[in-house]
């Protein structure tokens, strides 16, 4: 399968990154942060200085991900001072996007609402009312920017976002009726918080054509402490559920990245390291 990294968990020297990347024979570049700037606020010289880099060490670009629409909530509306400030970085991403040939864009969703839905009296008294149908109008017109510019939007199954699973996020594409444009960017390691078993639940809800990318990384969830521990990979919480999720996805014809989410440290601080521990697990599996 195509593997690759989310170069800033190595360094934010993309130069550096590459260099470790051909050490452990990844190819696929996911760019987020390079140097100190985030992708959409590169200027025109960074981005050509990026994409030659890139294309002279053999490294296509997988998938740009910046933080769109992280950070906003039930308050917001499409069209607002935040969802323009959003679009307008959407925008900026996807100039990028046309020049370094990436094919994927990501985008997130506003802060979570923790009840959605509720039966049995809950739909009374625990939803929070109206949160969910506030989410699909700010996402639509990133929808529609994507459709005019020829590329594909993810969105990724976060932490703390409202799409936070597989099912919501399939959710989301089926109202937006979007299938073509917006695909499924899963993080299991983040689907843990909801308990959203990645194999075979949270696989079977995007493995019919709604699947676009992939983030690996191994946590252990505490949420009655909210606690969040990231893992050397196999030794958290989805280490027996790797080998079958990549079999299947092997099965199943995933032509899509896996990129490798290098956010583990071994008490140190030093994510380098952590990616070093790691690396050799991620490639037997997911190779």
């Amino acid at each position: 399968m195509k593997l690759g990294v989310i170069c800033d968990g190595i360094s934010r020297d993309l130069s550096h990154a590459v260099d470790v990347m051909d050490e452990f024979d990844l190819t696929y570049a996911e760019l987020q942060f390079v140097g100190d700037t985030e992708v959409g606020d590169h200027s025109a010289a960074e981005i050509r200085k990026i994409d030659q880099l890139l294309r002279d060490r053999g490294k296509p670009v997988s998938c740009l991900s910046r933080h769109i629409f992280a950070g906003m909530s039930t308050a917001n509306r499409s069209g607002d001072a935040l969802h323009t400030k959003h679009m307008d970085a959407l925008k900026r991403v996807i100039e990028m996007a046309h020049i370094v040939g990436s094919p994927l864009v990501r985008i997130m969703t506003q802060k979570k609402e923790q009840i959605l839905w509720g039966n049995g009296g809950a739909e009374k008294w625990n939803v929070a009312h109206g949160a969910w149908d506030s989410m699909p109008p700010m996402i639509a017109p990133a929808v529609e920017l994507a459709r005019a510019e020829g590329v594909t939007l993810v969105v990724e199954t976060g932490n703390g976002t409202m799409v936070n699973s597989n099912y919501t996020a399939r959710r989301l594409i089926d109202e937006l009726d979007a299938k073509e444009a917006l695909k499924v960017l899963w993080d299991p390691g983040n689907n843990c918080w909801c308990h959203e078993r990645a194999f075979p639940d949270g696989y079977n809800e995007v493995k019919d054509g709604y699947l676009g990318h992939i983030h690996i990384k191994d946590v252990l969830v505490d949420t009655p402490r909210a606690t969040l521990t990231v893992k050397k990979m196999g030794e958290g919480q989805l280490a027996d559920q790797f080998a079958p999720m990549a079999a299947a996805l092997k099965a199943d014809g995933y032509d899509g990245v896996i990129s490798f989410e290098s956010v583990f440290h071994p008490g140190n601080g030093n994510f380098e390291e952590g990616f070093r521990q790691c690396i050799g697990l991620f490639r037997d599996l997911f190779g």
